[in-house]
């Protein structure tokens, strides 16, 4: 399931068309080394410069609102990192959460904290939510995209020392919901309805189509 919630003009209207390549790469405004990993495998020319902003939530906010602010401020900190004279043909940013109840669950404090995280999703069904946007540059207003996309998982209802094995890898802890799916943590999962890739960080097939649709890799693979 996804939901486009911003979408540009036609990119024809750019002024200058640049297209990603190793001269002008695709900057991922992002320091997670997943969706690096996810994006790369894509054979995409890649560079990282991320930013620092506010990911807290507000009091009321609603999860989909939360991913809509944090992905807007993302972009907008890392467009004043580059300047005006960056190389780079695009910025991608992007943002994951995992929902239940209506409540993100983020990532865990420490490894009490993820098993804690874990019996919360044991059983029963969660959603992966990750928003991003790709502005493509130079900026004239009309080379933007945003989308989210939503996958349903389902974790099979694990025991309490499976939890606590799982908890104490580590490899959850700088991860919502506290478990990867491309890692250990793939034997808790049951069930995926949706992109595999958004579980992970990406959802890779609708990022190439917005790439194609902004003409920055018009002829992929």
């Amino acid at each position: 399931m996804h939901t486009d919630v911003a979408c540009s003009a036609a990119s024809r209207t750019r002024t200058v068309m640049t297209t990603i390549s190793k001269t002008n790469p695709l900057c991922l405004g992002s320091a997670s080394p997943r969706r690096r990993e996810l994006l790369a495998g894509l054979g995409l020319p890649l560079r990282v410069q991320s930013a620092d902003v506010e990911e807290a939530t507000i009091e009321g906010e609603r999860p989909l609102e939360y991913l809509e602010r944090v992905v807007d401020d993302k972009l907008a900190a890392v467009r004043v990192l580059l300047g005006a004279l960056d190389d780079a043909a695009a910025i991608l940013v992007a943002d994951t959460i995992v929902v239940v109840d209506d409540d993100i669950l983020g990532k865990p404090v420490d490894k009490e904290d993820a098993a804690r995280l874990l019996r919360r999703i044991s059983g029963r069904e969660h959603i992966v939510y990750t928003r991003y946007a790709i502005l493509a540059l130079p900026d004239a207003g009309t080379g933007l995209k945003k989308r989210t996309v939503a996958s349903r998982v389902t974790i099979r209802r694990a025991k309490e020392a499976e939890i606590r094995r799982y908890a104490a890898t580590g490899e959850g802890l700088d991860k919502a919901g506290a478990y990867a799916a491309q890692g250990i943590g793939s034997f808790l999962i049951e069930r995926i309805d949706g992109s595999y890739s958004n579980v992970v960080g990406l959802p890779l097939c609708e990022v190439v189509l917005d790439l194609q649709a902004l003409e920055l890799i018009p002829d992929f693979p």
